[in-house]
């Protein structure tokens, strides 16, 4: 159950928005302090499942052929076998639809190295390379997961933002997600809670709301 203080922020946070015509993100964002970014080592780079999931529609591609192409027909929102691969990377504007379209790559592990030749340069930029699975392994648990993950870039920044999940989600959802990401956040920095100077929950066009 997630502490008092984060779900009144929460509250607060959902309050303040205004009624959109669209379903707004709520998102965290996270101050750091006394951490060198100029070093590659200190930042943060990590994917995050959030226990109660994003609140909206995540896509997944699957990569691949045979046996894992079939059993992801079902599951995953778009399959590219082997053999489209190279028309799709051949096709510059095709290859930006699709990688813009898609929030995460799925490559049968054998494919990893003609997946990153091929689309590495348009997959790269945006952070979506592809995460291997083994040939003919039932795809559906790790896209479930990846449905619920949310992921966590510094750069060389010291604030960064991450979604927790939508206006339309409990509550309750979003501050057990916004204390599952800060914990994770913790154990990525060499001094835990004291290298965050400070974290506001906020809608898309809404106000902030400080945490802690």
């Amino acid at each position: 159950m997630a502490e008092k203080s984060t779900v009144m922020a929460v509250q607060k946070a959902l309050e303040g928005a205004k009624k959109r015509k669209f379903t707004e993100t709520v998102e965290l964002a996270i101050n750091l302090r006394d951490v060198d970014l100029s070093v590659p080592k200190n930042r943060i780079q990590d994917d995050i499942i959030l226990p109660n999931g994003r609140g909206k529609a995540i896509r997944v591609c699957v990569i691949g052929g045979g046996e894992l192409a079939l059993k992801a027909k079902d599951v995953a929102d778009l399959v590219i076998t082997p053999e489209e691969l190279q028309t799709i990377a051949d096709n510059k504007k095709q290859a930006k639809k699709i990688a813009n379209s898609i929030d995460y790559f799925i490559a049968e592990a054998p494919l990893m190295a003609v997946v990153g030749k091929r689309l590495g340069v348009v997959l790269g930029p945006r952070g979506k390379m592809p995460k291997p699975i083994p040939p003919g392994v039932d795809p559906s648990n790790m896209i479930d997961a990846l449905r619920r993950t949310v992921s966590v870039r510094t750069k060389d920044k010291m604030t960064f933002h991450a979604p927790v999940g939508t206006t339309e989600m409990p509550i309750e959802q979003l501050a057990d997600n916004i204390e599952t990401l800060l914990k994770r956040i913790e154990v990525k920095l060499e001094k835990g809670r004291m290298n965050i100077a400070s974290s506001y929950v906020k809608t898309t066009m809404g106000p902030s709301e400080r945490l802690f």
